[in-house]
């Protein structure tokens, strides 16, 4: 009788649960597919599930700039659930985090399914929603010793850009061309978040909220296999693991090997229901900022899944069939279940595996010592926060190592702001892939950008060795503390870091006029090289609590205030020379819209308002011709096509203004705009047609992809001689390393400044180049400034803002809005009173 009792009420229990957890067509009103969920709506299902089930945590991690919440869902065993922060715990030691892994622990899979990264690849996040509900309801026996983590919209952001745009303008049902209107985005398209930033190119370098905010839950968990959900053109099959060569000497053959496992598993389902799909194209594992690099150097399986797609709920593709977002939820549903099928399936080697992968990572144990200015090492210390990767200071002494970049053994004094980094710790791979100073490359076609290191993106010179390097804990530098000096003429600053600028930004929206000096001066005993910022109390005689604004901004950013009792320097220019500048507040406009790069955009946008925090009006090109330009001083040009907006017309329009005084800033393409036009200086460097007959073309077809490489920059680090008596180059040495994102190449100007430029052959510090495009790049621009009657044209041929993680190319923006031809007076009462409201 007690058996049947307890029978009866396990019964009871299923069928309560069974009518409770409604499927997502009975939650939502429409079966998935049929119509596009907005995000709250998912976040509604999501807690449902959650609520309703016993196998189910439903947490929120954050929230993005716009305000929508990032949540994630954990799916296990009722036992496994209780038992999650032991389960945790226990993975981790696997990875040597937190104590040595216990004979006796039980051994856990762990799943992370991360859906819908880029915005208007909207069909994972309706997937998601399936997935979940088969996960609980029909394979739950899966679940004993699985954890799956689910993301159901990565960008949350871009997703509902993307769906409320579509609900406006989609014909009812819907319309099945690719003219239609709802097939064809508006600029920007939904793709990317508030920052218009692409988040799957993100995850290593960590500048957008919705990153740092998953990092943080991610690194808890450190998962086993780690999938990205995506889309692709509409004639494409579907896309799944294994990845694509070039394949990071990094990755493990076990995780090559069990990416294949996966994949033919895939296969399989897809097989049986005569669906297409494709393997071992186009998507590599190289770049480690991906959705699915980032997790490999970290011990997972990591992957892309690809669905044909970034359309409506229906499309014609060119091969006469309609795509429907039915199907594409369907795909994307399929790959999904059979990865957590797969992982069930493999426990215990998942487990095994993941060990060997964190204990090689202390094999043939790596050094390297940094060097460089403290704000710099402080930067990139915030990084390394975030990836809770480990680092120490070294001690005072000398250090014999390797200088990959003189590619020979030198010796250097090390003081305590020296940083050294071991890769003999948990994350040494992950450390050893972001530092490394070339990457090795078994395949030139590659998906993105083929050099990344650390060191040079953030300004630090770096050595590297596998012998000793004494350090000491890490001692917390003590806080600047400024005072007021009643005999003070004025307050001096050093010019070196973006810190510097950010502090400038805040004085200047305070109504305090700075000056800069363009030459070296020392003054109080202190030297100061060009660009050090000088506040004068006579200039700032009618500004209300000067001493007190000046003061309390610097201590708020840690900026050390030399006090001067004179005006009449050591050596080097006296604060009243002409050489010592007015820097006046500008007003700048930042073009967006059709014709602009929206990535380039979004890189200017969150640096104006995240790195430097200063205020920049958008100007739509819709409307930009309308614009009353005498109430900018500086226009930003994003790379992008200008044919329409500068014609002829249009360009003199804006010649006319710089003429008066406007400084314009033009980025990669931009540039084309002005190149070979009349009263222009800027000319495209182009071969000399050294044979007038066209030469028969006998490049095999097959071989046709690796013929046209030769002509491409794949994101390659290239050495430039800058001029740093120039003011767009102050807080530079000679020479700076630009990451170079194409084969653009620009003469020298004969006439204005060449600021950053390649003086001969190109010197490749790490990257591919192409044997073409590196003989076009002889004796060409990098950095140009072109003075044009009282104003100036600024030419940035390589970005200096790329992604927002190349943070040593961020002053020179910043010199380039503040020092350039920027000493004109105007009337500050009334732009900081503007920068008020």
């Amino acid at each position: 009788m007690k058996r049947f009792t307890v029978l009866f009420t396990a019964l009871l229990f299923s069928i309560q649960f069974a009518f409770a957890q409604q499927s997502p067509e009975e939650f939502l009103g429409y079966p998935l597919g049929t119509n596009f969920t907005r995000h709250q709506k998912v976040v509604e299902y999501f807690t449902h599930v959650a609520e309703n089930s016993p196998l189910v945590q439903y947490n929120t991690y954050g929230e993005t700039y716009e305000g929508r919440p990032l949540t994630y869902a954990v799916i296990s065993s009722k036992e496994n659930l209780q038992n999650l922060e032991q389960i945790k715990q226990e993975h981790l030691k696997n990875a040597g985090i937190g104590g040595s892994p216990a004979s006796s622990a039980s051994k856990k899979a762990i799943v992370w399914l991360s859906y819908n990264v880029h915005g208007n690849e909207a069909s994972s996040t309706e997937a998601s929603m399936q997935t979940i509900y088969e996960l609980v309801t029909q394979k739950s026996d899966w679940l004993k010793d699985l954890v799956v983590i689910i993301d159901p919209a990565v960008n949350p952001d871009g997703r509902d850009r993307y769906v409320n745009w579509y609900k406006q303008v989609k014909a009812t049902p819907f319309n099945t061309s690719p003219m239609a209107i709802e097939h064809n985005e508006p600029w920007p398209g939904g793709r990317p978040n508030h920052y218009l930033f692409d988040l799957n190119r993100d995850w290593a370098w960590a500048t957008q909220t919705e990153t740092q905010q998953r990092l943080k839950i991610y690194n808890q968990w450190l998962p086993h296999i780690h999938v990205d959900f995506h889309e692709q053109g509409k004639n494409s099959p579907y896309y799944f693991a294994p990845a694509a060569e070039p394949l990071h000497e990094a990755i493990t053959p076990f995780q090559r090997d069990f990416q294949k496992e996966i994949g033919k598993n895939h296969a399989k389902y897809f097989d049986q229901e005569g669906w297409l799909y494709f393997t071992k194209e186009v998507f590599d594992l190289l770049y480690p900022s991906y959705g699915d690099t980032y997790p490999t150097y970290l011990g997972a399986i990591g992957m892309t899944y690809e669905q044909a797609g970034q359309v409506g709920l229906s499309i014609e593709t060119d091969h006469g069939y309609l795509l429907t977002l039915v199907d594409r939820v369907a795909h994307h549903h399929t790959t999904g279940l059979s990865t957590v099928e797969v992982a069930a399936q493999n426990v215990e080697r998942l487990n095994s595996e993941f060990a060997r992968f964190y204990k090689d990572s202390e094999n043939g144990s790596l050094k390297y010592v940094l060097s460089g200015h403290k704000d710099k090492i402080a930067l990139l210390k915030e990084l390394l926060d975030k990836h809770e990767i480990k680092y120490a200071h070294a001690t005072n002494g000398k250090l014999k190592a390797y200088d990959a970049l003189e590619k020979r053994n030198r010796t250097v004094d090390l003081d305590q702001n020296s940083l050294v980094l071991s890769t003999a710790q948990p994350k040494g791979k992950m450390l050893r892939v972001l530092m490394e100073p070339s990457t090795k490359l078994p395949d030139s076609l590659t998906y993105d950008i083929t050099a990344w290191s650390l060191p040079y993106a953030y300004g630090l010179h770096a050595l590297s060795t596998q012998g000793n390097v004494p350090t000491a804990a890490a001692e917390k530098a003590p806080a600047v503390q400024n005072s007021a000096s009643p005999q003070a003429a004025a307050y001096l600053t050093t010019w070196n870091s973006m810190k510097d600028a950010r502090f400038l930004s805040d004085l200047l929206k305070a109504g305090i006029m700075v000056r800069f000096t363009e030459t070296a001066l020392e003054n109080s005993g202190k030297k100061f090289g060009p660009g050090s910022l000088v506040i004068t109390k006579s200039d700032n005689r009618k500004v209300e609590n000067f001493e007190k604004t000046l003061l309390d901004l610097a201590t708020e950013h840690q900026r050390d205030l030399t006090a001067t009792s004179t005006g009449f320097s050591t050596s080097g220019p006296d604060l009243g020379s002409s050489q010592v500048r007015i820097i006046n507040t500008p007003r700048i406009g930042l073009l967006r819209g059709e014709g602009t790069s929206s990535l380039n955009h979004g890189e200017l946008w969150y640096f104006f308002e995240q790195d430097l925090n200063y205020p920049v009006t958008s100007i739509d090109t819709e409307y930009f011709e309308g614009v009353d330009l005498t109430k900018l001083d500086v226009i930003v040009l994003p790379s992008g096509n200008y044919r329409a907006l500068l014609d002829d017309e249009g360009r003199a329009r804006l010649v006319s203004w710089v003429r008066e005084g406007g400084k314009v800033i033009a980025i990669g393409n931009a540039l084309n705009s002005f190149a070979g036009k009349d009263g222009f200086n800027l000319k495209e460097n182009k071969e000399e047609d050294q044979d007038s007959i066209p030469k028969p073309n006998l490049i095999p077809y097959a071989q046709r992809e690796r013929s046209e490489i030769k002509d491409l920059i794949t994101g390659s680090i290239i050495e430039t001689r800058m001029d740093n008596s120039h003011p767009m180059a102050f807080g530079y040495d000679d020479t700076y390393l630009s990451l170079k994102l194409s084969n653009d190449s620009y003469s020298l100007l004969s006439e204005g400044y060449n600021v950053g430029y390649l003086d001969g052959s190109p010197k490749i510090v790490a990257g591919f180049v192409g044997s073409e495009a590196k003989d076009k790049l002889d004796n060409s621009l990098t950095f140009g400034v072109e003075p044009m009657g009282s104003g100036t044209f600024i030419y940035f041929v390589d970005n200096p803002l790329f992604r927002a993680f190349w943070q040593n190319g961020k002053l020179l923006f910043a010199n380039s809005l503040f020092f350039v031809n920027n000493s004109r007076i105007t009337n500050y009462t009334q732009i900081s009173s503007s920068h008020a409201n």
